[in-house]
């Protein structure tokens, strides 16, 4: 590609992403979001969120799926999950999670 062939592509995906992100602020006001929608659009960010975390649990660096004891990560997962529905905390969550994977990693189970 031509140099000004780049700098086109880039101008073209900055205006594209500027108007996207913008239209909320120019036309949001003219439109109605129905409230089934806005009750679905709650529950967007977990979704979003499970999405990313979970193929990391569960895949390996090679990308099959390893669902055993060995697997740190989902063992970690699952046992920071069991901490936050008993504590309602996600700072301690989290926190509790990083922890409990590094012990596993420095001291493994065998």
């Amino acid at each position: 590609m031509a140099d000004w062939e780049i700098w086109l592509v880039i101008f073209v995906l900055a205006l594209a992403t500027a108007c996207t992100r913008s239209s909320f602020w120019l036309i949001g006001h003219h439109i109605t979001i129905p409230k089934r929608v806005q009750e679905m659009l709650r529950f967007a960010p977990a979704c979003a969120l499970a999405a990313i975390v979970a193929p990391d649990l569960i895949l390996a660096a090679d990308g099959h799926a390893v669902l055993d004891a060995g697997n740190l990560k989902l063992v970690s997962g699952i046992v920071a999950t069991i901490y936050y529905l008993l504590r309602r905390n996600m700072l301690e969550t989290i926190v509790f999670g990083m922890a409990f994977f590094t012990v596993l990693r420095l001291f493994p189970v065998t």
